[in-house]
């Protein structure tokens, strides 16, 4: 990842993250309001939120795969902003 055209020392593994989250994935429209509520604060995201999007027919493992995929995306956003405003 460069930022402001300069290569960080997390590059090698901030790839390998991207790779394995494919934080560029996109959601099923009906799963929206649960990733945006990921991508804002993941700390809100409560076990009856999972168990709702369970009995709305998502397996444990879309949920898990798209919780992984927004929460990664998000954070990535947030490391490059943080590296923008280094020095």
């Amino acid at each position: 990842m460069l930022v402001d055209g300069r290569a960080t020392p997390y590059d090698s593994a901030i790839a390998r993250l991207r790779e394995a989250a494919r934080p560029d994935r996109a959601a099923p429209p009906e799963l929206e309001p649960y990733v945006d509520k990921v991508r804002r604060d993941a700390t809100t995201v409560t076990d009856r939120d999972v168990e709702e999007l369970v009995a709305a027919g998502m397996s444990e493992d879309e949920v898990f795969e798209q919780t992984v995929a927004v929460a990664v995306a998000a954070g990535l956003e947030r490391l490059e902003a943080g590296l923008r405003v280094l020095p």
